[in-house]
């Protein structure tokens, strides 16, 4: 029995050890302040978040407040796993463990996934950013490279594009290089219209001027602006007209401005030029003469 004595004794000893009770202490007061730190970084980065999303959620439509408020669940809890990873590498370092090893072999892993998967860490990282800094949104008319139309969904993976003819473009967010989108700012509506070089231009103005005051549409920002000639072309003259709309509905205006302005310039008798055809043809009693008509 004399190893169990001994055993006792040791463990006496160690119980009875005040360096070791003190050490203990001072690193469970560490281990502790480093809780409470961890959940106090948590609250502020929440906070922050939530606030900026607040900001950002009137300042957009109605139908992108969902949208925005998953982009903010999606940062505060990549926010909460960064704070949680750093704390428990604190807490380890309190306990004598080496966090080389263990960064060392988590580094090994992550550039193993990092390589096995390039393109779709790169589409998840990319589809993450158009979120964060809200490059387009679902209900916009967008363009990248050879794809155009209306955005149907946004993901961390892919985006998905509608056309106007129909078909649906599913493109990698990796593959997204440069976007424009058309549903931000108003557009333009440019009209040009041609009229011929035996018509009165003065006329024809006051006429186009008259015609575009009166075209009333729910997509018309501003009153359309008569800029006056913009060319003279080989058998016509041709006037600009412009008018502001709401952003990507200036197709519409533009066919409905072209119609009022066509009818118009029938009523008033006022001539658009269009292509003649001149025939020559000899004369049997001029003796081969030569007999000119349209």
């Amino acid at each position: 029995m004399m190893w169990f004595n001994e055993a006792i004794n040791d463990i006496t000893a160690w119980l009875s050890n005040e360096v070791m009770w003190k050490n203990l202490a001072l690193t469970a007061l560490r281990i502790l302040i480093i809780l409470i730190a961890a959940r106090i970084v948590i609250f502020i980065v929440h906070k922050a978040i939530t606030h900026a999303i607040i900001e950002r959620e009137s300042k957009r439509l109605a139908i992108q407040t969902r949208r925005m408020r998953t982009v903010g669940k999606l940062l505060k809890n990549v926010s909460s796993y960064v704070v949680h990873f750093i704390t428990i590498l604190l807490v380890f370092s309190e306990f004598n463990i080496h966090l080389g090893p263990l960064l060392a072999g988590a580094g090994v892993i992550g550039l193993a996934i990092g390589f096995g998967a390039q393109s779709l860490v790169k589409d998840v990282i990319t589809g993450f950013f158009i979120i964060l800094e809200d490059q387009f949104a679902v209900g916009d008319v967008v363009q990248t490279g050879a794809f155009k139309g209306t955005v149907e969904m946004i993901g961390l993976r892919s985006t998905r594009l509608q056309s106007w003819t129909g078909e649906v473009h599913i493109i990698p967010n990796g593959m997204i290089n440069e976007v424009t989108n058309f549903s931000i700012n108003n557009s333009l509506a440019v009209v040009d219209i041609s009229i011929a070089y035996e018509e009165d231009i003065d006329e024809a103005e006051q006429v186009i001027r008259q015609t575009v005051a009166k075209v009333e549409d729910e997509n018309l920002v501003r009153q359309p602006e008569v800029l006056g000639i913009q060319m003279l072309g080989a058998s016509e003259v041709v006037l600009r007209v412009i008018a502001e709309c709401r952003p990507n509905a200036q197709h519409g205006y533009t066919r409905k401005l072209r119609s009022e302005i066509k009818k118009a310039l029938d009523a008033h008798n006022i001539e658009i030029p269009y292509p003649k055809q001149v025939q020559l043809h000899r004369s049997e009693k001029d003796g081969g003469g030569v007999k000119s008509g349209a």
